[in-house]
């Protein structure tokens, strides 16, 4: 009878709304890893991390968990500025790494951490969680079984009604935050991105001119067009998925209800079978009538489960750095695009 496999052992860094509600209880439903170590220096922090992961380690820095720990990877779950050096410190450190999102500026900084991942020989995965929101992975089930025929475009809606959680400033920005998702969700249906076409809602605050709404029209390589917006300050709160295809169309109203549910206290491993489950499912219309589609599980703690599965069997795990990169990539180009007010191709 063989061994079991020792769980891969994950540090955290940083544990505030983050780490807490979108990592640690995910972590904790996923195969094959586990919490084994947290970083803050906030003193409630600290006795909320005690509290939550009994048993797990809590320390300072980084540095003291790489020196004193036992870790096989890292979650950076901090601030985007801190976000590169530590990254940077965990991939010296031979550990394997998974960075918030966006986990760079830009295309340029997502490439110089995917290069010193790649000579450290180590895996980089960056939390593009939303992959597994219910109504997109019910979309995703509908193109592989060719339901809706030859796809033509996908509307992607996602308003939200939270004018205190805008990050302000030249370096934060809508497009920077939910965009980074809604984008990332769009390439990983329909493929690689050619053209972008851009307009930002520009306002004025005092940590400078921040975007606080977006409408990006991508134009993919497969012909297919998708179509992201957002806002954050018009005092809306919606979601709303739409694809049409040669056979018919595909409708899915209503916010992902995982984050709903984290905040009121609820984790995954509490209900497997029936987290993040949609209140109803999404219409299927075609020539025959419409017909209702019912939604698939959403799970964030997929995304760990396959991150856990790369590092023990190799493979480049659920959301790697060149992914990322290329949302980056499309995020520079939407930007150029607003302001010249033009088409702007995508660097590959």
């Amino acid at each position: 009878m063989s061994a079991p496999v020792r769980p891969v052992r994950l540090g955290l860094v940083g544990y505030s709304v983050g780490g807490r509600l979108f990592h640690a209880p995910f972590v904790a439903a996923a195969d094959g890893i586990e919490v084994a170590g947290v970083v803050t220096r906030d003193p409630q922090r600290r006795k909320q991390a005690e509290a939550d992961c009994p048993g797990v380690a809590v320390f300072d820095s980084l540095a003291d968990m790489l020196a004193h720990g036992d870790v096989d990877a890292v979650t950076v779950t901090t601030p985007p500025q801190t976000r590169r050096a530590l990254v940077l410190e965990a991939i010296a450190a031979g550990k394997h790494v998974v960075a918030d999102k966006p986990f760079a500026p830009d295309a340029a900084g997502g490439q110089e951490l995917a290069d010193a991942a790649t000579r450290a020989g180590v895996l980089l995965n960056v939390f593009h969680n939303r992959r597994w929101d219910a109504d997109v992975l019910t979309l995703k089930g509908l193109l592989e079984d060719g339901r809706l025929g030859d796809l033509w475009r996908v509307h992607s809606r996602f308003d939200l009604d939270q004018p205190g959680l805008l990050e302000a400033g030249p370096t934060g920005g809508l497009l920077r935050d939910l965009g980074a998702h809604v984008i990332d969700q769009m390439a990983w249906l329909l493929g690689p991105v050619r053209t972008v076409d851009a307009h930002l809602d520009l306002v004025e605050l005092p940590e400078g001119e921040t975007d606080a709404g977006f409408v990006v029209q991508l134009r993919h390589t497969s012909g297919a067009v998708s179509v992201v917006e957002s806002s954050k300050l018009n005092h809306l709160d919606a979601r709303e998925l739409r694809a049409y295809g040669s056979l018919g169309s595909f409708r899915h109203t209503g916010i992902d209800v995982q984050g709903h549910a984290l905040f009121a206290g609820l984790r995954p491993v509490d209900d497997p079978d029936g987290w993040g489950r949609a209140e109803s499912g999404g219409i299927l219309a075609t020539a025959d009538g419409e017909v209702e589609v019912p939604s698939a599980q959403g799970g964030y703690q997929q995304f760990y489960s396959g991150f856990a599965a790369a590092i023990r069997d190799g493979g480049e795990g659920p959301s790697p750095a060149r992914a990322a990169v290329a949302t980056l990539a499309i995020l520079d180009a939407a930007r150029r695009s607003a302001d010249l007010d033009a088409s702007v191709r995508v660097d590959a």
